[in-house]
Order: structure tokens, then C-alpha cells, then sequence
């Protein structure tokens, strides 16, 4: 009798107690090899693919895409190949961190002409959350063509649910450059002469819960619809709550980091050839930062109801931009027990990967104080909102030379400088004026002391 396995819906972090079922890459009765993606789940912190611990055959979907599926629970069965029991994973071994249960088969499979025939439900188009995924192929001609992230996300997909297909791509790259083709639908909705309204709504948590604003939104001839992603969404939620949990309050100082620049400038070379890592400022910036907080404690904190928790560990988030434009925000845990070197190594880890979509879960949660990087986009400074349940959060803005006047024994000059803008804001619930302010002094105290001959 044939044997399958039950693919289990993987663990994908301490906190993470259900996933969302997005797309199946593959169909019942296909055949998969060992560790080929079977299909894409979803879970509040990241996307990603659940390999088959096995070479075989799908057998049988046991849930749709847009199910959400508790950890541990089985998602598909998959038909053990001809001698798979002994060239994979014995039935008692676990398979995606749990324990996977061998199933006989009593009755035979119905025969795949026969499947064919029958229809499958499909899922709603409101379960599939309005995200876009790519396969492989895709991903890869577009990689070949020099196609971005921003301009992929552009094209119009004809496969299911606007997905973009080899067609559609290939279609995009011998047509790049002349005149876009509209569709009779499209002549006729730009022909129409009133404007469409649409309602939207936003839920409001946190202060202010339970309450509900509908906007009427005017959509204009020639206005371009579109939906947000699912890392949108959420980005969105999270940050209308906190401005309805926490009273921002957001304070600002210059610092000089010149020593921090002419010593960057000075072992950047030797560093990388030496560590085999490149050395940013960021690291530099997460010391000082780890540093003032081990000052003022009181800062790595997070508030629930009436009462202060004040955290033992010092995690720092750092803002990591992704090909999509949305922003994840991996997470340095004890930072404060880490060298420069260290903090170097991970600081340039998770970009990478950020980049990859490679993150887990558990790398991404934890924050306890997050810095965001606005002069990486040219800005001088920004009023960030904080990351809930954190009280602050820190923008560096970006670096310029400018005149400044400088005290010396010999009286003032007027000196070029490396000057930047940091700000800092603050939940003013429990971090009033003068914690918040004394702390990002600090900060800029910290950086203005780097020592220019520091040994790395």
C-alpha cells in the first residue's frame, strides 16, 4: 500500500501561533522533489515558502489558499516515491520542526484525468489580501532584463488573480520602450466623465479604539488605482494605532561626527579586507545609541495600562529597506553585548537578507528601541513614529559639510565640519521633555567623543 505524509504548517517563531495560507505552487497530483517549495504561507511578521520534506506526489490539499492554519496542524499529504521510505525521512521523524504521522492509503487515488474533471473550489479574491507574488521564472528573467522590484509591481498580470506570468514579462521586455496599449475597458473607463467615489474606512486602536472615520475619496479621470499590498496593510495598521496609543512628542540636536567620518574614511579598506565586512556608519550609530541608554534606562521601556515595564535586554530595531519600498525592521538583540565588529557583522546580515526576503520571524521582533535611517534618502531629519510597544525612536538624517563656528584656546574660528541632524521621538506619556532631550543629547555626545584613532 502507498504511504503518505502529512506536511505539517511550520513553527516560524516563538510568538507565531497560526499562518496564512497564500498561494499553493504546486497541484494535486503533481509530482515534488525533496525541499521543493510546495507553497507560500504568510504570517503578521514575514512571508515564505514550506519546502516538502520529501520526494513524492501532492496527494491532497487539506486547506484553500486565504485559510489561516494553526502551527502544527497538517496542510497536505503528500504520496511517499518509490522508495522514498528509505531514501528520505523515516514516518516517525520530524519534517518542518514537528512531528509528521505516516498515512495508509486504503482506497486507490482517482485518476488524474478523472480530478480534472472535477471542479475545485476556488478562493475569494478578497482572501488573497490583494498581494503579488512572482515565481521564480518570473524573478529571474526580470533579473536577466534589469527589471526592477518598482517597475515588476507595475505590470499587469493575466494569470490568476493579475498574477504575472512568463507571457506577461517576456510581452513587457519586447515592447519596453513604446507607447503602452490600452484595453477597450480601459478607453472606456477613461471616457467617463464623472468622478467614481470610493469609501474607505480606518479602525482606529489603541486611544480612540472602537472608533470608526468613512472617508469619501474622489477617483478623477486618469486617477490610478492602486491596492495595497499585504506588508502595506499592515505597515498602515500599525502605525495609525500608535499615533492613537502614544502622544508623540519629537525633539532634535546637531551632532558633529566628523571623527566618525574621517576614521570610517580611514579603515573602510583595511576593514573589509581584514573582517571581510564592510564598515557603515550604522554600527557606529547603534554603539552610541546602546551607550546613552545605559544611561538613561528609563528609555527602554514599554508602558501597559498603568504600569512601566523596563526591559532588562537591550535589542535594537534597525529600518531595512525592501525591493518593494516597504520597510522590515530586523531586530539586534543585546546589543549592548556586542563589540562594534559584532554589531558590524549583523548590521550587514540582515540587509542582505532583507533584501533576500530572508528574514525569520524571531529576527524581527524583540525591539526594544529602533533607529531609522532618513538620510540614507537625502532628508536632514524626520519626526518618526514609534514602533509599539516601544517609547522612542531615533532618525539620523543625512551627513553634510557645512561652516561652523568652533571654540578654541586660542579664540573662535570658523571651521568645515561633518554635521548631522538627529531626532528623536518620544512617548511623552512616560518620557517627558527633559528624559527625552537629555537622552539624545547624550547620543550626539557619544558620537562627537568617537575617537578618530580608535583601534576597530
Amino acid at each position: 500500500m502507498a504511504k503518505q505524509v502529512e506536511l505539517i504548517m511550520p513553527k516560524m517563531g516563538e510568538s507565531i501561533a497560526e499562518a496564512t495560507i497564500l498561494k499553493w505552487l504546486k497541484k494535486e497530483g503533481e509530482k515534488i522533489e525533496v525541499d521543493e517549495a510546495v507553497l507560500e504561507i504568510a504570517t503578521d511578521k514575514v512571508d515564505s515558502e514550506v519546502p516538502a520534506p520529501i520526494g513524492g506526489t501532492l496527494f491532497k490539499m487539506l486547506f484553500k489558499e486565504g485559510d489561516v492554519v494553526p502551527v502544527g496542524k497538517a496542510i497536505a499529504l503528500i504520496s511517499m516515491a518509490d522508495g522514498a521510505e528509505n531514501a528520505s525521512l523515516p514516518p516517525s521523524a520530524p519534517i518542518n520542526g514537528q512531528s509528521n504521522k505516516p498515512v495508509t492509503e486504503e482506497k486507490p487515488p482517482v485518476p488524474a484525468a478523472v480530478n480534472a474533471n472535477i471542479p475545485q473550489p476556488q478562493p475569494e479574491l478578497s482572501q488573497l489580501e490583494g498581494s503579488r507574488f512572482y515565481s521564480p521564472l518570473v524573478l529571474n528573467i526580470a533579473r536577466n532584463e534589469g527589471i526592477s522590484m518598482q517597475t515588476l509591481e507595475t505590470l499587469q498580470g493575466t494569470g490568476k488573480d493579475g498574477r504575472v506570468t512568463k507571457k506577461d514579462i517576456l510581452a513587457y521586455v519586447e515592447n519596453r520602450g513604446a507607447e503602452p496599449v490600452l484595453s477597450v475597458a480601459q478607453m472606456q473607463e477613461i471616457q467617463k466623465p464623472e468622478p467614481q467615489v470610493l469609501a474607505t474606512s480606518v479602525k482606529s486602536q489603541g486611544a480612540g479604539a472602537g472608533q470608526q472615520y468613512n472617508i469619501d475619496v474622489p477617483v478623477y479621470q486618469g486617477d490610478e488605482i492602486i491596492e495595497m499590498d499585504r506588508m502595506r496593510k499592515l505597515i498602515a495598521d500599525h502605525m495609525v494605532m500608535s499615533t492613537h496609543v502614544s502622544p508623540h512628542v519629537t525633539s532634535f540636536v546637531e551632532a558633529d561626527v566628523t571623527n566618525i567620518v574621517k576614521w570610517r574614511d580611514a579603515v573602510k579598506n583595511d576593514f573589509e579586507k581584514r573582517e571581510g565586512e564592510k564598515i557603515t556608519f550604522t554600527p557606529i550609530f547603534i554603539e552610541a545609541v546602546v551607550k546613552a541608554i545605559k544611561d538613561f534606562p528609563m528609555i527602554n521601556v514599554s508602558v501597559a495600562g498603568t504600569q512601566i515595564i523596563k526591559r532588562k535586554n537591550i535589542n535594537i530595531g534597525m529600518a531595512a529597506a525592501l525591493p518593494s519600498g516597504n520597510l522590515i525592521v530586523p531586530v539586534i538583540k543585546n546589543a549592548d553585548q556586542k563589540s562594534l565588529l559584532g554589531i558590524t557583522r549583523e548590521v550587514n546580515d540582515f540587509a542582505k537578507r532583507a533584501r533576500a526576503n530572508q528574514l525569520k520571524p524571531d529576527e524581527i521582533q524583540g525591539a526594544t528601541f529602533t533607529i531609522t535611517n532618513v538620510g540614507s534618502f537625502g532628508n536632514l531629519m524626520g519626526t518618526p513614529i514609534i514602533s509599539q510597544p516601544q517609547v522612542a525612536i531615533l532618525a539620523v538624517g543625512a551627513i553634510k559639510k557645512k561652516p561652523v563656528v568652533m571654540e578654541t584656546q586660542y579664540g573662535d574660528i570658523i571651521a568645515i565640519r561633518h554635521m548631522m541632524f538627529l531626532s528623536l521621538s518620544y512617548d511623552h506619556r512616560v518620557v517627558d521633555g527633559m528624559l527625552g532631550g537629555s537622552f539624545l543629547r547624550k547620543i550626539a555626545d557619544y558620537m562627537e567623543a568617537f575617537e578618530a584613532d580608535r583601534k576597530y
